[in-house]
């Protein structure tokens, strides 16, 4: 079993950092470097061994576009820079994933522009690259968004990883991404990448289970080396008309970490062999996952 981290942005907000919509966790990256080492440093000792560079909020959709023409690459350079740091003095072995975030809005596959892929995602694929040791593509709400993405990561021979979010507002039997795509279908996508993992990330619990089933299915069907992973967050339902960057959902009480532990365990129960958690998770859920599942 992996042990992932949680959810950078309610940390840095918990731990007294700058912090607001819609800069979310990127604010600390110029105005709080050292609260960002702070909140890896407090995932790895509960016991993560793969933490999330700081730069989902790297985008315009968070800072603005002038700012990210300017800066964006710096920022992920930053962000880079502080997990490899946090990750290098940990005192097990850590791997840094460099996050890859929905370009254009998380939750909104309908925002997805295709002819601006490259123009946003290069600032961070160089910022990050120098100290990364995968590349993690998450949050992703449709296979398109992830072909994108796909095309562009750089042939350096790093593992790839990717998390989709699901509906959970509106569902059915059949699992499915925020776009209304099958589960199977976007692993059946995929699986034909080349990915070393797919995972489910920044969802209710509740939805996560189904989903790991079908992409065991798929990913035993194919014969194929793919690891499965999943990553809840603690919010109600999202809606489609969802807008991530304006104001902040209020947590579940029932996902304590006792509460998210059931889930976590009946996810590993399924396949899932990597488990962390996303927004609202913090570091105590993590010593819970490390202390019982590992």
């Amino acid at each position: 079993m992996v042990i992932l981290d949680g959810g950078m942005g309610r940390e840095l907000q918990r731990s007294g950092a700058p912090f607001r919509q819609p800069e979310w966790s990127a604010l600390a990256l110029s105005e709080a470097p050292e609260a960002v080492v702070g909140v890896h440093a407090s995932f790895i000792a509960a016991g993560a061994q793969v933490i999330t560079s700081n730069s989902y909020a790297v985008v315009p959709f968070h800072i603005g576009e002038e700012r990210f023409a300017k800066e964006g690459r710096q920022l992920a350079n930053i962000a880079g820079q502080l997990a490899r740091h946090a990750a290098d003095v940990a005192a097990h072995p850590v791997k840094v994933a460099g996050s890859l975030p929905p370009l254009f809005g998380s939750y909104r596959p309908d925002l997805f522009q295709p002819e601006r892929v490259a123009e946003v995602l290069s600032p961070l694929l160089q910022g990050l690259a120098p100290h990364v040791d995968l590349w993690l593509a998450e949050t992703q709400s449709s296979v398109a968004e992830v072909r994108a993405i796909h095309a562009h990561l750089p042939e350096d021979g790093k593992p790839f990883w990717v998390s989709f979010t699901l509906q959970d507002e509106e569902v059915d039997d059949t699992p499915r991404l925020r776009s209304g795509e099958p589960v199977a279908d976007a692993i059946e996508a995929v699986v034909g990448m080349g990915v070393a993992a797919v995972l489910f990330n920044c969802s209710q619990p509740e939805v996560i289970g189904a989903a790991v089933d079908v992409a065991r299915s798929v990913i035993e069907r194919h014969n194929a080396d793919v690891a499965i992973g999943a990553y809840a967050n603690a919010f109600p339902p999202q809606s489609k008309e969802a807008t991530a960057n304006d104001g902040l959902d209020e947590l579940r009480e029932d996902l304590d970490p006792p509460g998210y532990l059931a889930w976590a365990a009946d996810w590993r129960k399924r396949g899932a062999s990597m488990i962390g958690g996303c927004c609202g998770i913090g570091p105590e859920h993590i010593a819970e996952l490390k202390h019982n599942l590992s």
